[in-house]
């Protein structure tokens, strides 16, 4: 049964340009621009109007933006709720402009010592994250750990959670990896580790979408009834002013948004895409959690009993859902 009809999430692209250079990620590699304040400002406009409530601002790394705090200062004044995730190399320098912005700030963290971690993301990042912490509990933020998981580095979950997150009563948010057109992702997670994970979740101070390994234990996405419900949930933008669809991943069709997001959206040509998501040859097996998880969100079925209880944690320590009202 579908609770939600209209999109509720916007991942939006600022840019994809990056300062690191992740293994697991081929989005830095693409040459791009910086969206426009004044592009942001219409499609604003459109997005509160399509009823869209979360707004993403993602890349890339989103702080390489010179105008984030402005994006975000006008996301905010619209009723929108923000998140950003960043590696942390540039928050120490930028945290004073964005302090109160962002309602989800997430610093990427993938290992508990800084070798291992920097090899991962090809950049030194673990100093800028520990010093990110710290700068940010000072101005009254509450940032999140998200901690990419790949077969190879669950054992620094342990490391991560005793050392880091729970001395600075931080969320330790568990983000599964997954494959994704030709990019390795650490050769994968079975299924002895998927228990692993699921366990983790539980712990206090730790959240992980259930739904997200239920999906996995069943095979992902399946053509014949597919749980992914990408373009009707989620609005991709693209730094160059597009909307991507029916998701960025799969990025089969782009089309200009023109100061027309709205009026684009619901045009036969994007609708006709938009009935497609899940259905299209590349989308059997698809696990891509950004795209999962407002899909777990706007329909009854075992997904979403699953995601629920992880989902009721995340926003009770958060305090997000007041946000929704």
């Amino acid at each position: 049964m579908r609770l939600i009809s209209h999109p509720i999430l916007c991942n939006y692209y600022l840019t994809y340009r990056c300062n690191a250079a992740c293994s697991f990620c081929d989005i830095w590699e693409k040459p791009s621009p910086y969206i426009t304040l004044e592009q942001a400002e219409q499609n604003f406009k459109a997005l509160k109007k399509l009823g869209v409530k979360v707004i993403d601002f993602t890349g890339g790394e989103p702080l390489l933006h010179r105008d984030l705090a402005a994006i975000l200062k006008l996301a905010k004044s619209m009723g929108f709720i923000t998140t950003v995730t960043s590696n942390g190399m540039l928050y120490p320098k930028r945290a004073e402009e964005l302090k109160g912005l962002i309602d989800m700030l997430h610093f990427s963290l993938d290992a508990a010592d800084a070798a291992t971690h920097d090899e991962m993301r090809k950049a030194p990042c673990f100093d800028f994250v520990m010093q990110s912490i710290e700068i940010a509990k000072s101005l009254g933020e509450k940032p999140d750990i998200l901690f990419t998981a790949f077969g190879e580095n669950i054992d620094q979950l342990e490391k991560v959670y005793q050392n880091i997150t729970l001395p600075n009563d931080l969320l330790l948010i568990i983000n599964p990896s997954f494959e994704y057109n030709q990019v390795e992702t650490g050769g994968g997670l079975n299924a002895a580790q998927f228990k692993t994970l699921t366990q983790w979740g539980r712990k206090p101070m730790v959240y992980l979408n259930e739904a997200f390994i239920k999906l996995r234990v069943d095979g992902g996405n399946q053509l014949e009834d597919p749980i992914c419900k990408a373009a009707s949930t989620t609005l991709v933008i693209s730094p160059e002013n597009k909307l991507v669809l029916p998701c960025y991943h799969l990025g089969t069709k782009s089309f200009d948004i023109n100061n027309n997001l709205y009026e684009l959206y619901h045009s036969e040509e994007v609708q006709q895409l938009v009935a497609l998501e899940g259905k299209l040859p590349a989308c059997q097996g698809c696990t891509i959690n950004c795209y999962m998880q407002p899909s777990f969100a706007v329909e009854m079925n075992r997904y979403w009993w699953s995601a629920l209880p992880s989902t009721i944690k995340y926003n009770r320590i958060k305090g997000t859902w007041k946000q929704l009202f």
